[in-house]
């Protein structure tokens, strides 16, 4: 849309869907959320699982957000809505649209699946309105259209936009908050905890209150040096914070390209595996890393490698990285490397809970390299072999063809494949 002329304030939105898994369930049953109790937990998992949303009525009777089933008080009735990730998707992309409606694409940036940021610098003037009353436009129209009630921030920057939906929003009648950084600095340098702004997680905020920071305004006192003793260059992004400065905007967002890529694989294990259940996952995990490079047309030369043990045993996840002489996607050269490196780094006599698979610094297949050992006959095969098993799995579903170790009974890819995000997706 063009540069911001001097006199023309910066102005984006954040835009919310308020508990929108827990909502989306509400709205398909024709039940308001803000007097059902819903929470939206996988009924075949133990009490341990966490709910995914939990209803704004459930929110107003004291339970948190993302709580495991077991916390939720025996007292309250409320409804277990199994996930359907595929249907929150469909109704978060039928929200998008909404957005297009009024702001260009190039002005919107999707920060998750319920939460979006919205440059409308340029367009109150064009449909003469202020932010706020754009802002409830756009509401209105998602919750006549898609049955969402949705929260908005309003700031001069992407973060007092963020901070004032997170913050402000949740006291205001009309569910909007509003910040500029004089308003910022004058409300919330002294609001607690500070764990309530953006990109403030427990971990920071244990160590600023370490050194008697416990606020935002501690820090635009507290001496530089010292923050960035703790925090490295990461400092300098607090600082600005603390003053309700961000230079980073939407145009700056959209340009943004990676230094480097990579594709991972992780998941949680349903139950405790032992180090030779485990070496099944890895292998599926592999494979399915393999066929993921594969239908992106990309390689890797590098591979790391996440093995966390049972909750119970309290010890820390093995970690390892391993460069191969080879880049490639091809499974058959991939997996002697991927196994070398579990039998080396991991606890054989503790239980396994979760695990990730990286493959690093990923590069265009045209650059693929091989070793002296390397059987390219067999290769060849190996890539016909994965184009037709993508144009398979594409055509009749990822569990059209599995390999016979999916069978087995630690497996856990074709359950997987029935999933998104590692949950449900509904059908």
């Amino acid at each position: 849309m063009g540069g911001v002329s001097r006199l023309e304030e910066q102005i984006y939105l954040c835009i919310d869907l308020k508990s929108f898994y827990a909502s989306v369930e509400c709205v398909e049953r024709k039940l308001d959320p803000l007097v059902t109790n819903l929470a939206v937990a996988d009924p075949e998992r133990s009490e341990k699982t966490i709910c995914l949303a939990i209803s704004p009525a459930m929110k107003a009777l004291g339970i948190k957000n993302r709580c495991r089933v077991f916390q939720i008080p025996k007292d309250v009735q409320y409804i277990m809505a199994p996930p359907r990730m595929k249907l929150y998707i469909q109704y978060s992309v039928d929200i998008y649209g909404i957005y297009l409606k009024y702001i260009s694409k190039e002005d919107i940036h999707v920060y998750s699946i319920d939460e979006c940021f919205l440059d409308v610098t340029h367009y109150l003037s064009m449909y003469h309105i202020s932010a706020k009353e754009l802002a409830l436009r756009i509401m209105e129209d998602i919750k006549i259209t898609k049955g969402i009630t949705a929260t908005a921030g309003i700031g001069t920057n992407l973060y007092l936009a963020k901070v004032a939906l997170d913050i402000m929003a949740k006291h205001s009648e009309d569910n909007i908050g509003y910040l500029n950084e004089e308003l910022y600095q004058k409300t919330l340098w002294k609001h607690r905890p500070l764990t309530d702004f953006w990109r403030i997680g427990k971990g920071i905020s244990n160590s600023l209150n370490h050194i008697g920071i416990f606020n935002m305004g501690d820090i635009t006192c507290a001496n530089e040096n010292s923050l960035y003793r703790l925090f490295g260059i990461d400092a300098e992004l607090l600082i600005d914070h603390a003053w309700g400065r961000e230079t980073t905007t939407m145009a700056d967002i959209k340009a943004y390209k990676p230094k480097s890529n990579s594709v991972s694989n992780g998941q949680v294990l349903a139950r405790d595996y032992s180090f030779e259940e485990c070496r099944l996952i890895v292998k599926e995990m592999t494979d399915a890393l393999c066929l993921d490079m594969a239908a992106k047309s990309v390689i890797t030369g590098s591979l790391s490698l996440m093995i966390g043990y049972s909750n119970e045993m309290g010890l820390k996840p093995s970690i390892g990285t391993i460069t191969m002489s080879i880049t490639t996607n091809s499974y058959r050269l991939i997996i002697p490397y991927v196994m070398g490196l579990y039998e080396r780094i991991v606890e054989k006599s503790i239980p396994i809970r979760r695990l990730s698979l990286s493959c690093n610094h990923i590069v265009n297949d045209a650059y693929e390299q091989y070793d002296l050992f390397t059987d390219q006959t067999e290769l060849e095969k190996d890539k016909k072999l994965q184009k037709a098993a993508l144009e398979i799995k594409e055509r009749f579903g990822k569990n059209a063809l599995v390999r016979g170790m999916d069978l087995q009974e630690a497996g856990t890819t074709i359950e997987r494949n029935r999933q998104i995000g590692g949950h449900k997706s509904g059908e």
